[in-house]
Formats: C-alpha cells, structure tokens, sequence
C-alpha cells in the first residue's frame, strides 16, 4: 500500500484529505508542524508528500528545500496564498506541483494518482540496459535516472529530469507549455503554466553554459520551447 506524508496544520483539512485518500486505498500520515514533518519524511519512507506552506515552526518552503537535498519522491504543495510568486518560490525549490486553496478532496486526490503513477512508470520499471539519450554533452541515463553535462553529474528533480528527457527525445520540435503539463504532469494546464516556466528555468541553470544565450532549450516567443540539436 502506498504511503502519503500530510504536513498540515490544520487538523480539519488534515483528517478531510486523510480520509479522502484512505478511501482510495493510501496509507497516510499526518504531522501537524514543520519541524515534525520535515523529521517524518526524513526518518520514514514515503511514496508522495502533500505540504502546507504555512506552517508552525518551519515553513513548506525550507521543509521542501531540506526534504529536496536527500529524497527524490514527489511533493504536492498547497496553500491558500494565490501570489504567483509563491508557487514559482514552491516550485523553485522543488515542488513537483502547487494546489491552491481551496480545493475539493476528489481534485486532490486525482492529482495524487496522477503524480504517483507517473513516478511509478517511470522510477518502478526495471530494465536489463539502461535506456540513454545523449546530444551535444548531455548524457541521460532514463534507466538509472542520472544526467551528466560534459562529463559532469548534475541532480535533477523528478520532474526536472522528466522534462529535459522529453525534449531531449523530441528535438526540434516546439511544444508549448500547455501540452509540456500535459505531457509531464498527465493533467490539463489550468492555471499552471508557471509549473513550465519555473521548471524550465531550473533545469537550464544545470544544463547551459549562459543562460541568457541558451544553447539547447530555446524559448520560442509566443508559442512555447525547443530543444536544438
């Protein structure tokens, strides 16, 4: 049975989203502060985290960035902050997604499924040979999941690595960010292209030498991006 981490501090909103994913079948867990969550995901193992940004003791934010700096499982933050400089902060950091409050229990719960089947595809597929893409000084290793960029390893988070391996397997051709969130977060786009924008920025800070001139994923203005070969 798969386990999820609710990081909230308000215990009604905490026991509704419980018992929503009990109902589908989830193991949960409820920490109440940020000091106490970030401890429980580090201490225990997880198959997908829903975190609060406001919290008691520690905010959603260092707890993401702390969780980010040893494990790779998906992180679904929600918030009753609308400020898009929020989400893109939450995403930064490595939020794989950002719920905006509030929400219905059924809405989170498919974006649930949907996160965590994608991991499982992609992480829980064993493969005798590792599956690699490499163009112009990037190596990806689907298999193993691991990127290198001229020789030198570079860590990606889970959506970060599944993004850049997606342009890296459809080059020059323009996507634009609607069917990028799609693609990568198997949902429809409402009100996320920011997820696009933060994730493509992360990823070329890893991947191009100048980031204002980048040499592989191209900003096409109006329409969306490319990866170049």
């Amino acid at each position: 049975m798969s386990r999820i981490l609710i990081i909230e501090d308000e215990e009604a909103i905490a026991d509704l989203e419980r018992d929503y994913l009990e109902l589908s079948d989830f193991e949960v867990k409820i920490e109440n502060t940020g000091d106490k969550g970030l401890q429980t995901a580090l201490a225990e193992d997880f198959d997908l985290i829903i975190l609060d940004l406001m919290l008691p003791g520690m905010d959603g934010f260092e707890v993401c960035k702390r969780i980010r700096e040893t494990k790779n499982l998906p992180i679904l933050m929600v918030s009753a902050k609308k400020d898009d400089i929020d989400k893109i902060r939450g995403l930064g950091l490595g939020a794989d997604d950002y719920m905006t409050k509030p929400f219905s229990p059924s809405e989170l719960v498919a974006r649930v499924k949907a996160h965590m089947a994608r991991y499982d595809r992609l992480v829980g597929s064993a493969q005798k040979n590792n599956d690699m893409v490499e163009i112009r000084g990037i190596k990806i290793d689907k298999t193993a999941r691991r990127v290198w960029i001229n020789g030198e390893e570079r860590n990606f988070t889970t959506k970060e690595f599944d993004l850049l391996t997606f342009l890296a397997e459809n080059p020059n051709h323009v996507f634009t960010k609607e069917e990028l969130f799609r693609e990568i977060w198997d949902m429809d786009s409402i009100g996320d292209i920011a997820t696009v924008t933060v994730h493509i920025k992360k990823i070329r800070e890893k991947i191009e030498f100048d980031t204002s001139n980048p040499q592989y994923i191209e900003t096409i203005w109006g329409v969306g991006y490319r990866f170049k070969v």
